[in-house]
């Protein structure tokens, strides 16, 4: 009976090969082992298996599959050795133990008992089946190769298994190195001793080359126990890796719409009121404004795009009140889709330990950057770290990589390695600039003092900040009772207005936002562009300072966010004003004023409290553009033959 079910199943497994392509994908496979020079003990066939397709061919092929993988295996590897056999595919292939089937699922049915959950999966014995996980890579080991399959030989010579391909080992899922290749193996025929015929052993490391450290994955794999004598470990071995990416949702409340339509007849005012709201359990309404836009624009625009190009918008905020910035900065944290807030003592990029568990070579363990990948790090106060480490930052924010050392002799390989890693996160940090000068004495006009941050650090951050005390013992008092009113009634609304968003509204607004593909208008990018030429001109000349390429992108950075903030798809040339104005303050507090003279406070130069409030900062706004315009004609030559001045 058993014989004639297993006939049954080979012939839905040949049904199924046929209907889903499998059978022309082997055909095509078949042709790289024609070389002569291409001798091995096995031949690996990947074979792509979708369960849902396989249950409606038949459902104990299907149930066969999601429950037992080995002896799936076992039906698909005799058919593929027949189809081989049958139609004269690979002439060097003699025994059906020559052919190595993996079956790569495309997915798990979406039931819970499919999914691997770590507090409640059973550690006992059971049947080997697929499992789903998704999470981050937060360590992983060096690429290792394993023995895919080796062919071993009697070494009585008289026994029919001195030739020939009778002893084949492969892989199996779990299984240690030593469980496919050792010498204490014997002969099925004679009981004499079998030993490998290292020619034809076969190498592999498919998988781990698809993964990246601080990457999210959804994992299809196998759970396993290891025997370790004296130790068991229990593990999964996967069987098809693919990036992951969970869903945010993508909608904007009620309340962001409603005042969107009441703020559309300005392509400024939107983006001014979510920043004049934003935080209110930090700070009072119309605090430290500036920051604010900066902190939501870097929300937003820190992203992967299609084409895996990763976008950026670091942060450097100057200011003496490093307590309730660190904590505006620490709320908005929460709002991306990663933060991570690294401690000063921690390991900020990557380390190092020996691999108990595997092959005893190198782990290689997450730093609190590579965690942040496709988010934000939050470093927090500069003043804490050492010389060493600043210039690790510096390094960091210029190349967006960093490197590490492996010694081979300490992790048991024959050569040292030099590994690089990606750093795709934008950087938030405080200096206070009442702590130790990192810069000589100057009185160029303009300049701030950075504290212990040098002007190089300064320049590789893109965006400085300056939140000044501009009422001094007024603001101290604002902030006082915002604290105590908190504190005696949480909770509470504190500011009672027409609006009123809470955390939620702002984190589907920024989904939302981010998500939003925009595109440059001929205006903004002549602006930009014009902007870019005038001071590159103007501070070489005055200041010897050069203005990098970097300074384009951030511009376009920038003007884009900002676009997206206002929920648009066309990045206007109001966009690329905000952009220009909060790079100049930025550059102004690096390395003085330049010809074109604004107010450190030119995105928000007045309280927003009412609409008069925001018709002045309109009025003022058009100004400044104005005062661009004319910057760039008399600055940026032939900017007049692309710019229309209103």
């Amino acid at each position: 009976m058993k014989m004639a079910d297993n006939l049954s199943l080979k012939e839905s497994v040949l049904f199924y090969l046929d209907r889903s392509g499998g059978l022309q994908k082997l055909t095509e496979d078949c042709k790289q082992f024609s070389d002569p020079q291409h001798n091995e003990a096995v031949y690996r066939f990947c074979i792509s298996v979708n369960p849902s397709d396989v249950i409606e061919v038949d459902p104990v092929l299907g149930d066969c599959v999601l429950h037992d993988p080995l002896r799936a295996t076992a039906l698909f590897q005799s058919v593929c050795f027949l189809a081989v056999k049958t139609l004269s595919l690979v002439e060097k292939i003699h025994t059906e133990s020559q052919v190595n089937v993996i079956l790569k699922l495309t997915h798990l049915p979406p039931f819970p008992e499919y999914m691997l959950d770590l507090c409640s999966f059973p550690r006992e014995y059971g049947p080997m089946r697929p499992v789903s996980m998704e999470g981050l890579v937060i360590a992983m080991t060096r690429v290792t190769k394993y023995t895919q399959g080796a062919r071993f030989l009697c070494i009585n010579d008289d026994c029919p298994s001195s030739t020939g391909f009778h002893h084949i080992r492969v892989h199996a899922p779990g299984a240690t190195e030593s469980a496919t290749v050792r010498n204490d193996f014997s002969c099925m025929n004679c009981n004499s001793q079998l030993k490998e015929d290292v020619k034809f052993r076969v190498l592999g490391d498919e998988l781990c080359n698809s993964m990246r450290i601080g990457r999210l994955y959804r994992v299809l794999g196998i759970p396993v126990h290891v025997h370790q004598w004296p130790n068991i470990t229990w593990s999964v071995e996967a069987n098809s890796v693919r990036l992951w990416e969970p869903e945010y949702p993508h909608k904007v409340s009620v309340s962001f719409q409603e005042l969107l339509k009441a703020t559309a007849s300005s392509p400024w005012r939107f983006p001014a009121i979510v920043a004049h709201y934003f935080g209110l359990d930090m700070a009072p309404p119309g605090f430290y404004n500036t920051l604010k836009l900066c902190l939501l624009l870097s929300l937003v625009q820190t992203r992967a795009d299609a084409k895996d190009t990763f976008h950026y918008l670091d942060l450097l905020v100057v200011t003496t009140d490093t307590l309730i910035l660190d904590r505006l900065m620490a709320y908005s944290l929460g709002l991306a889709c990663r933060g991570v807030r690294h401690q000063a003592s921690g390991e900020m990029f990557a380390s190092l330990s020996r691999d108990e568990h595997g092959a005893g070579t190198a782990n290689i363990h997450a730093g609190s950057a590579l965690l942040a990948t496709g988010g934000i790090c939050m470093l927090g106060d500069l003043g804490f770290y050492k010389k060493d480490r600043l210039d690790s930052i510096q390094s960091v924010l210029e190349g967006r990589t960093m490197s590490m050392f492996i010694p081979g002799k300490k992790y048991g390989e024959d050569a040292d390695q030099q590994l690089s890693f990606p750093i795709q996160c934008s950087f938030w940090a405080l200096t206070d600039p009442s702590q130790r000068s990192g810069r000589a004495d100057c009185d160029v006009l303009g300049i701030a003092e950075m504290g212990p941050v040098p002007i190089q650090l300064a320049d590789a951050f893109g965006l400085v900040i300056q939140c000044r005390d501009m009422m001094g013992e007024q603001t101290l008092l604002a902030q006082t009772v915002h604290t105590l009113q908190q504190a005696v009634q949480p909770g509470k609304p504190l500011y009672p207005s027409c609006w009123g968003f809470s955390s939620q509204d702002y984190q589907e607004l920024l989904a939302h936002a981010q998500s939003l593909q925009v595109e440059l208008s001929p205006g903004a990018e002549k602006i930009i562009h014009g902007y870019y030429m005038a001071s590159r001109r103007v501070r070489t000349q005055s200041q010897g300072v050069k203005m990098s390429v970097a300074s384009i992108k951030l511009l376009i950075s920038l003007a884009e966010a900002h676009c997206k903030l206002c929920l648009r798809t066309r990045v206007l040339e109001e966009d690329a004003v905000i952009a220009v104005l909060l790079c100049e303050n930025s550059v102004t507090l690096k390395h003085g004023a330049s010809a074109l003279v604004i107010p450190p406070d030119a995105v928000f130069p007045c309280d927003l409290r009412d609409v008069e409030g925001l018709h002045r900062r309109d009025t003022t706004l058009d100004e400044l553009h104005q005062n661009i315009l004319r910057f760039i004609y008399t600055y940026a030559p032939g900017a007049e033959t692309y710019i229309t001045e209103e």
